[in-house]
């Protein structure tokens, strides 16, 4: 194990974590709260812990294809539009550009999983609940767009 690489995959993905919340926090209490949202939309605070988990295992998955000296492009430009997603819906408050963006994560993130299954099955498996959690954030963003 390459301690070094372990650290930095792991910094690297709560690195964005943390810049996203930079920029989604504020909103939470005013903007966001004033949405009309679906009868679906879990309560606020159960979103940082299952971001927490899911980066956790972004972080263990960058590793596992990283020690393999893989190019990681996809990972990081995935990783870029997860940060954007926040931007542009939490700060920006466009939730009709965020669905475009998160539409765009999404089949990033699709490709990452794809690319790193060739390599690491394990590396992939541990993106599945990430792409499940975006797949719920685009259905939650669409019906967002469509309410408001």
């Amino acid at each position: 194990m390459n301690i070094s690489k372990f650290i930095t995959s792991i910094t690297l993905c709560f690195f964005v974590a943390f810049a996203g919340s930079a920029v989604t926090l504020p909103s939470i209490p005013t903007w966001y709260a004033l949405l009309n949202k679906p009868f679906f939309s879990p309560p606020n605070w159960v979103f940082g812990p299952v971001w927490t988990v899911l980066y956790f295992l972004m972080g263990i998955s960058l590793y596992l294809i990283w020690n393999k000296s893989v190019k990681i492009k996809i990972f990081l430009i995935q990783l870029a539009l997860n940060f954007l997603w926040s931007l542009v819906f939490f700060w920006l408050h466009q939730p009709l550009l965020a669905l475009i963006t998160i539409f765009m994560l999404w089949i990033s993130i699709y490709l990452t999983i794809k690319s790193f299954y060739r390599i690491s099955k394990l590396a992939a498996y541990l993106l599945i609940p990430y792409i499940l959690w975006v797949s719920f954030a685009l259905l939650l963003n669409l019906f967002i767009v469509v309410l408001n």
